[in-house]
């Protein structure tokens, strides 16, 4: 009687444990199968945000200078905008006591078709090393 006892408390435990096994990705074989695709999907995602991230303007450095003599407190700046690549752009704000001027320049490559001040070589030198001068 009590072996009887015994084993539908162990039926009854292996049934909880199999329903328990079939909704975390069931058996041993499928829950291989089914993390192995899961992994997959991640290493792939991974490597699309990487991609993404590479593409992304996140090297930045900016450089304040005063552009003409009379004027004090540095209020003119270059700012460079990069991507992993060297590709972005620099902007320059030059300020002077009745206006200020913005201009973008492009970047490809770590260089500019167009000719770059002393402030905005600068500018992307200290963006592409990672360091401010």
């Amino acid at each position: 009687m009590l072996a009887l006892l015994t084993a539908g408390v162990a039926l009854r435990r292996l049934r909880v444990l199999d329903r328990r096994l079939a909704r975390t990705g069931g058996g041993a074989a499928e829950g291989a199968g089914t993390s192995g695709e899961r992994l997959d999907a991640v290493e792939t995602e991974v490597a699309r945000l990487r991609d993404e991230v590479a593409g992304a303007l996140r090297h930045v450095a900016v450089v304040r200078y005063d552009a003409f003599g009379d004027m004090g407190g540095r209020m003119s700046f270059s700012a460079a905008f990069l991507d992993d690549a060297g590709d972005g752009v620099v902007v320059s704000s030059i300020h002077a006591r009745g206006e200020s001027r913005t201009y973008g320049k492009a970047v490809v490559g770590g260089d500019s078709d167009v000719v770059l001040t002393p402030e905005e070589r600068q500018a992307l030198d200290a963006a592409r090393s990672g360091r401010a001068d």
